[in-house]
């Protein structure tokens, strides 16, 4: 007869089938737990992955905006830029700062044929060749002479601070339906392209860009004229367009290169372009066409025509009339980064958005742009 198993033992055994059993309980607590943390990481990992919704601001924007522009936090700012020690601003985020560029492209005419380049810094240098590469033609085993230096000039557009100063009220900015961010980019996008426009055209070259009207100019043609300096064509009258007109703007047409024609448009006023518009050939058919489908140019003999207030009227010695490849022609060279200074303290109840951004322009390739001059 087998003997009885002590009470002690039995005791042992329920208490660690006991202890076993709520361990098990508290793994599979434990892997439920896991299970969750591990949905939620994979959560918010799509989310993250997932791109912003077309429209929406991004956070960078967001905090711009909404502590910068509204409340004047300037905490808000240590994790998406950096103050700039030229004027003490703040250099805007990305997406406001293409919504000012892409506002100054369709407003600004120039902007809008010229060639413009972005820069790190306040200047900007650029070489040129002006002579060409000398080549030569040889047989297959004929000596091979050494080609002359190309020759070479230094482009360094002069620039200038641009700024603008709008202003809004704080009960605008306090309230929360008031899009600051679309405002703020047209207030400063219409006062940059109205000062740039005119520096473009007409500017001394002395704390701002040089214009194309102010360069040297020259009735020679493109091989015996001095570089930088541009052709102009006589109208044939010593105030205004002479009998035949329409064929004085076929010669400016022909004076341009033909590579430079593709692409090459016209740059009047608004009254000077009322002159062209009434202008006929001898067939009695208008020079000037109107663009065919919605957000196509008008055209005067083939080509697009842009206009530009800042161009000056039909009168004596005046180059109203502006033909050419002004991408090729005309070099703007800016800083690429707007900055925006907010001040609350200058006119009160009003805040003030000081933004500054510095550009430069001056003459590319004098080739490339010709002028119908008022003169007998």
């Amino acid at each position: 007869m087998e003997s009885p198993i002590p009470v002690e033992a039995l005791d042992a055994s329920f208490d660690l089938v006991t202890r076993q059993e709520a361990t098990e309980q508290a793994v599979d607590a434990l892997r439920g737990d896991v299970e969750d943390v591990r949905t939620r990481l994979d959560r918010v990992s799509r989310a993250a992955a997932r791109p912003l919704i077309e429209g929406a601001p991004s956070i960078e924007v967001k905090g711009f905006v909404d502590g910068y522009l509204r409340r004047g936090r300037e905490t808000e700012l240590k994790s998406i830029s950096g103050t700039v020690p030229a004027d003490g601003g703040y250099a805007v985020p990305r997406e406001i700062d293409a919504m000012i560029s892409a506002r100054l492209k369709n407003i600004s005419p120039i902007r809008a044929i010229a060639q413009v380049v972005q820069t790190g810094s306040a200047g900007y240098r650029k070489l040129i060749t002006t002579g060409g590469t000398a080549s030569g033609w040889v047989s297959e085993t004929g000596a091979r002479d050494e080609t002359a230096t190309p020759s070479f000039a230094e482009i360094a557009p002069p620039s200038g601070e641009l700024y603008a100063n709008p202003a809004a009220s704080q009960a605008m900015l306090d309230d929360a339906m008031f899009d600051v961010e679309a405002w703020l980019a047209d207030e400063i996008a219409m006062e940059f392209a109205r000062a740039e426009g005119a520096a473009f055209i007409n500017g001394t070259g002395t704390n701002q860009p040089k214009g194309f009207l102010t360069a040297q100019t020259s009735a020679a043609g493109d091989s015996a004229r001095g570089f930088g300096t541009l052709q102009y064509v006589v109208s044939g009258n010593a105030t205004g367009f002479d009998t035949a007109p329409e064929l004085k703007l076929i010669d400016l047409v022909h004076a341009l290169k033909g590579g430079h024609r593709q692409g090459a448009s016209w740059v009047m006023n608004a009254r000077t372009l009322a002159v062209v518009r009434k202008l006929k050939a001898a067939d009695g058919s208008f020079l000037w066409q109107p663009g065919l489908m919605e957000g196509q140019p008008n055209r005067l003999l083939g080509y697009p025509v842009v206009e530009a207030e800042d161009m000056p009227d039909v009168a004596a010695n005046a180059c109203p009339i502006a033909f050419g490849n002004f991408r090729a022609g005309y070099l703007i060279a800016e800083r690429s980064a707007t900055s925006i200074l907010r001040d609350p303290f200058t006119n009160k109840p009003f805040v003030h958005f000081y933004a500054t951004k510095r550009i430069g322009g001056q003459v590319l390739d004098s080739d490339a742009i010709k002028l119908l001059k008022i003169a007998a």
